[in-house]
């Protein structure tokens, strides 16, 4: 339990399990924390909308927070090229063309095709009477929707997954040598591959309203990436893609496994997933950290604070202020209005939104209308992440209509 001193870099085991205690204890007696390397560590939910509206005084450039964390390194590279760790113009210029790629029309298209995958993998667990529900379907279907989008051969996709958790990885507060080899590793392959990709496409486009890696590679508006730019935004839209959905779809389907009466009443009115879907982001956020610099001075939280000061908001933390939520601690499918910032908020709010929403609307109400009950068959295993909140293996055993 929190005594006073919070170190991100020396996080307790119990909390990989269950943040949410320490969260509280930080919000109610200290929200604008400072953390023992400098870095303040905020948790209320009104401290991360302001900053996240106010994108000239906190800055997301990362350049000279991760150059001692990564070095001249290919993650180092990786992370501040990718549009989640810049502002603009390169912010500006890659979210255009992501935007465009991803919009309302562009994701409704997607439906059929996630619809028929989800009923493949369903047919499976089906037959088997049991599954892992990360291995087995929530990581299987972000991949297979993440490789369409970019068109990249089935038969290429197998090390998609392993590099998305190595580059991942790295991002935790204090990552091991061989958490940043192994990154490094995936960065430098991944790279690899997708030169092969780039050129090939370059050579025989495919349709720009399909494929966001045409898309990407032509620009709009005379307007187009470097290569160092459009390869490592490929690797971003894969790493962003599939992480939280995973985690989404895994974290929401154990949720009803704690919450029963919860999972009998979205079972009796199924209209409420999309209300459930946002409920799940909410109580069990899949990204659980972001990262700011401050510009200038400025006070954050009634606390003043100087340029160049490191901010750590803690979307976890704010996604169950009870100040915003009434009763945040208890799972309500039908919650409204839930403006949780699990897709964080203003500028930076995530481009591919509508797609991990529809990727989870569809997978988990698939799976309730499919099986009348499910129970674990094992221990589920957490990431044990604190940036990454889901699990590793999620084993049940199913119960058909």
């Amino acid at each position: 339990m929190f005594n006073g001193i919070f170190d991100l870099r020396a996080l307790p085991e119990d909390f990989y399990d269950d943040p949410f205690p320490y969260y509280r204890a930080l919000r109610e007696s200290d929200p604008v924390y400072r953390l023992p390397g400098g870095a303040y560590f905020l948790t209320r939910y009104a401290d991360l909308v302001e900053i996240y509206r106010d994108t000239k005084t906190f800055s997301s450039d990362k350049k000279i927070e991760f150059h001692p964390k990564f070095g001249d390194s290919p993650l180092y590279e990786h992370h501040t090229t990718s549009l989640v760790f810049n502002d603009p113009p390169l912010h500006t210029k890659v979210r255009r063309l992501l935007v465009g790629a991803l919009s309302l029309k562009a994701v409704a298209a997607m439906e059929p095709a996630i619809v028929a995958l989800v009923g493949r993998l369903l047919d499976r667990i089906e037959e088997a009477g049991r599954a892992d529900l990360i291995a087995d379907f929530a990581a299987a279907i972000p991949v297979e929707v993440i490789g369409n989008l970019l068109d990249i051969p089935h038969e290429d996709r197998g090390p998609l997954r392993p590099w998305s958790l190595a580059i991942l990885s790295a991002l935790e507060p204090n990552p091991s040598p061989e958490i940043l080899r192994a990154g490094n590793q995936a960065v430098t392959e991944f790279l690899d591959y997708l030169r092969t990709l780039v050129a090939g496409r370059t050579r025989r486009p495919g349709d720009p309203e399909k494929d966001v890696l045409t898309r990407l590679i032509q620009g709009e508006s005379n307007e187009r990436l470097s290569e160092k730019e459009l390869l490592h935004n490929c690797i971003f839209i894969l790493n962003a893609g599939h992480e939280t959905t995973t985690n989404l779809i895994g974290n929401g389907l154990q949720l009803l496994l704690e919450w029963p009466e919860e999972h009998a009443r979205l079972r009796a009115h199924p209209e409420l997933i999309t209300a459930a879907i946002d409920e799940f982001l909410r109580m069990e956020s899949s990204n659980q950290l972001g990262n700011r610099v401050m510009t200038r001075a400025g006070v954050v939280g009634g606390v003043e604070l100087g340029p160049g000061t490191q901010l750590t908001l803690c979307i976890g933390a704010a996604n169950r202020d009870p100040e915003q939520f009434p009763d945040p601690d208890r799972l309500n499918v039908a919650r409204s209005p839930n403006r949780h910032l699990a897709f964080a908020s203003g500028p930076h709010q995530c481009a591919g939104m509508h797609v991990a929403r529809l990727e989870a609307r569809i997978a988990i109400s698939r799976f309730l209308e499919r099986f009348k009950s499910y129970a674990p068959a094992g221990a589920a295993v957490r990431s044990r992440r604190a940036r990454f909140r889901g699990f590793t293996s999620l084993p049940v055993e199913i119960t058909r209509d």
